[in-house]
């Protein structure tokens, strides 16, 4: 009867334990994760057409992407990726022509 009794309160107690969720328990800690080049709106502000290559690198830092067939644009990606799940994301195409830049697209 004892071991009845005891066998009882343990499942009881182990059947609780399935909701641990809802008593608000912190769970496992997730980092923020930013990866690409950091595009902020001053930078984005001192593109302008005419810009050289070497100028913008010098603004914008080494581009992400550089297509190897095709010299005449650049792309920067920005992610940043919160810990708890947001996610933000920002792009910018530098187009250039005959070595200035040209274009600036979002």
């Amino acid at each position: 009867m004892k071991r009845y009794l005891i066998t009882s309160l343990f499942i009881a107690l182990l059947g609780g334990c399935s909701n641990i969720d809802s008593l608000g328990f912190p769970g496992v800690h997730k980092i923020d994760i930013q990866q690409g080049n950091l595009i902020t709106d001053e930078m984005v502000e001192l593109l302008r057409p005419g810009l050289t290559k070497r100028q913008v690198q010098y603004v914008m830092g080494t581009p992400l992407v550089v297509d190897t067939f095709n010299q005449n644009h650049w792309d920067y990606v920005y992610q940043y990726r919160h810990g708890d799940g947001r996610f933000e994301e920002r792009k910018i195409r530098v187009i250039f022509n005959q070595g200035r830049v040209a274009s600036i697209e979002p």
